[in-house]
């Protein structure tokens, strides 16, 4: 049965497919990223934040990955990855809603650990509420698709092969019990774009995945109100205005003095 090709209209957002190929014990998750990209750089764009163009490829390797991560897992999964590079000294940070099928990220250039080696930290909630599971992984070198293979070797404990497919198509193949290594071993860049023309792809599933956050000033108030309780003096430092990045999707919120303090006389009279 010939792959069924990624249809980004069929819903909102970018659609990702899922599918089986037989008689080789492989998964195949694959989608034309284009649409999550679009509102990535919108995003980008109504915030102000720019990247250069290195860090810009890598990030969109490294978004690509995680969704088609997120594709593959089940559907009750809230999952995030850091990934730590030390040359260049960079983060990236993604989270993943796999019962709503969104992504955001975002990259940090300040503040970045400074260790001896990459490190891979992936946390997985079941379901909202949920305890977290954490894996912590070393890669080397500053390609992201040959980072996201290592942390599946040495966490997922099975191989997996990730492709650019070129202009926004990406693809992921798993190996599965009995895979046909050597073949897996064997597939092109090239070739897995069309898989379906030499091997039986059984389509699994198709999600559509969009860029979310959800951040909003009262969100980032609560962020913050513990510290701003602490110290308000030294968090204002004399201004009535603050500035605050949201730690998933960097954008900017703008916090007065005052909303702050309403804020707090609010939750204390709630919790009275």
């Amino acid at each position: 049965m010939p792959e069924e090709k990624p249809n980004p209209s069929a819903a909102s957002g970018a659609t990702v497919t899922v599918s089986f190929v037989r008689h080789r014990n492989a998964l195949l998750t694959r989608g034309d990223l284009g649409p999550l990209f679009v509102d990535y750089y919108l995003h980008l764009a109504d915030h102000g934040i720019r990247h250069s163009p290195e860090q810009d490829r890598m990030f969109k390797d490294a978004l690509a990955a995680f969704t088609l991560h997120c594709a593959s897992r089940p559907r009750h999964e809230h999952i995030a990855w850091t990934l730590n590079f030390q040359q260049p000294l960079i983060n990236f940070f993604f989270a993943g809603d796999n019962e709503d099928c969104t992504v955001v990220g975002r990259i940090f250039t300040e503040n970045v650990k400074e260790a001896e080696r990459n490190i891979f930290y992936s946390d997985i909630v079941g379901r909202r509420g949920g305890r977290p599971r954490r894996s912590v992984v070393n890669f080397d070198g500053a390609e992201v698709l040959r980072a996201v293979e290592a942390y599946y070797a040495h966490s997922e404990q099975r191989p997996v092969r990730c492709f650019h497919g070129g202009e926004d198509e990406y693809v992921m193949l798993a190996s599965h019990p009995d895979c046909d290594m050597a073949w897996f071993r064997g597939v092109e860049a090239a070739g897995v774009l069309t898989l379906g023309q030499a091997e039986t792809v059984s389509l699994i599933e198709r999600r559509a995945y969009r860029w979310h956050c959800g951040c909003n000033q009262r969100k980032i108030l609560g962020a913050i109100a513990p510290a701003f309780r602490t110290n308000p003096d030294a968090m204002f430092g004399g201004e009535e205005t603050i500035h605050v990045q949201c730690p998933r999707c960097a954008a900017q919120h703008t916090l007065t003095r005052e909303a702050l303090e309403a804020y707090v006389a609010q939750t204390r009279k709630g919790g009275a």
